[in-house]
């Protein structure tokens, strides 16, 4: 029901735009999520006339979900905490944890180009002033909303404020069906079906920023079988309909059996509870009240480990004051999914696992903490022992929520043709793209993922316009 109502609010707030048959534009833009928004916005700013197409009752896309915060390497933000981190340090993290499998040219500028993404959104009014660690990454550098509070809302808010001010021309419940073409190949406008039917929006420049398939489990098991059934912490949009129309269009599709699971989601809900839980120092728990693995490993590596353990499931573990430390916990400890208790005996009760063996994995895990070494498990960092009351543990286990791959980009975010060659006035950018993540994404990468790209897109489409009158 709350869903429902905040669906209907944004619907209120953000409009229908009256659809206009045959229209001409400089740049469209398919999907108004972080990578579409950001597009739109500097695609204006450098002199473009821009139309922002999106099929769902408002705009975010998945952005409007993520919650962990915007990895950036070098940042001043990260400087006025004594942070040491360089873009080839990033680099290094994101190749490692995609498993070399990732476009090095594409990282290199994600790496490089982040901390300009973190920029950009301060001057924008945004607020991403808290550095977090995640999982995988050897330094610091997620850049989240103070506090620790979720970064994709926050995303959202800054980029649909600028593009609001600038009265870019969004049009939601409007569906991009094709992708239309001329005689020498180059992308000249889409198809779309709004509230007063079909139309085409004609243009010099194409930007693809539909998003991944997370929420297309049919499509998902296409690709990977053994993920069929999953649930996905995906928003319902996600259905891959970008990367559908942009084959359709002649455009190659890479790395698309690349599907990532998040470790921690609430089972039969689809609730994402975000990494940073772990980063701030949350463990994970089997039912048997022992840790089981590194929490702090790739996405992909805990989810495996959580799935071999009883049900499939696990406990992430955490006190207050861990919970003091990350605002984002706050709307998680009241909800049903998690169990409290004022002492480890009481939450041991709760969690239906053996008193005994939960006192002593925290008996065990503070000594690490206090040591400064987790020889069971390696986790290299151990930020608080986990031995103040109340407890928190909530239940979790793998869903769908990330597709590495999508369509084939150059670093200037150009579409390859099935042929090989560059697709004249067609470029992507965000989820619907492959090669940046690889084989896994790390936390934190998706939105320097699309702030990054999508900026780029934006850019190159305006100079593509300008060039190709």
């Amino acid at each position: 029901m709350k869903k429902a109502l905040l669906a209907l609010a944004l619907t209120a707030a953000f409009g229908v735009a009256n659809a206009a048959q045959n229209v001409n534009t400089d740049v469209v833009i398919v999907g108004a999520g972080g990578a579409g928004l950001a597009a739109a916005v500097e695609a204006h700013d450098l002199g473009a006339k821009v139309i922002v197409v999106e099929k769902m009752a408002f705009p975010g896309g998945n952005t409007t979900r993520a919650a962990g915060g915007l990895n950036a390497a070098a940042t001043p933000l990260q400087q006025a905490k004594g942070i040491y981190d360089t873009p080839e340090i990033m680099f290094f993290d994101t190749m490692k944890g995609g498993h070399w499998k990732n476009n090095p040219e594409l990282v290199r500028v994600l790496a490089n180009h982040a901390k300009d993404s973190v920029d950009w959104l301060l001057a924008l009014g945004g607020d991403f002033h808290d550095v977090g660690l995640m999982a995988g990454a050897t330094k610091p550098r997620t850049h989240r909303p103070t506090g620790g509070n979720l970064v994709g809302p926050e995303v959202v808010r800054t980029l649909y404020t600028a593009a609001e001010n600038r009265k870019v021309d969004i049009r939601v419940n409007t569906k991009a069906e094709e992708i239309l073409k001329n005689a020498k190949g180059a992308a000249t406008g889409i198809k779309v079906k709004g509230p007063e039917g079909e139309y085409v929006i004609n243009a010099k420049a194409v930007v693809i920023a539909a998003g991944g398939f997370g929420a297309n489990n049919e499509m998902v098991a296409h690709y990977v079988p053994r993920l069929k059934g999953f649930s996905t912490t995906n928003q319902p949009g996600a259905t891959g309909d970008g990367m559908i129309m942009a084959e359709k269009a002649g455009a190659k599709l890479i790395d698309m059996t690349e599907i990532q699971t998040h470790p921690t989601v609430v089972p039969g809900n689809g609730e994402m509870i975000t990494e940073a839980v772990r980063g701030n120092g949350a463990i994970l728990v089997n039912h048997e009240g022992k840790r089981f693995y590194n929490e702090l490993e790739t996405r992909d590596n805990v989810s495996a480990a959580i799935l071999k353990q009883t049900d499939k499931n696990a406990f992430l573990f955490f006190d207050s004051d861990m919970q003091k430390s990350l605002k984002a916990t706050n709307n998680y400890i009241k909800q049903s999914y998690t169990v409290t208790g004022n002492s480890l005996d009481e939450i041991a009760a709760k969690m239906k696992v053996p008193a005994a063996a939960l006192k002593q994995t925290m008996t065990e895990y503070a000594a690490a903490v206090a040591a400064k070494n987790d020889k069971q498990f390696g986790r290299a960092d151990l930020p608080r022992p986990l031995n103040k009351a109340p407890f928190y543990a909530i239940i979790v286990t793998p869903a769908v929520h990330h597709c590495m791959g999508g369509i084939k980009i150059d670093t200037k975010t150009q579409v390859y043709g099935q042929n090989g060659q560059i697709i004249p006035g067609l470029f992507a950018a965000g989820e619907v793209t492959g090669g940046v993540h690889g084989g896994n994404r790390l936390g934190g990468n998706a939105q320097a993922d699309i702030v990054t790209f999508g900026h780029i897109a934006g850019q190159q489409a305006y100079i593509y316009t300008r060039l190709n009158k």
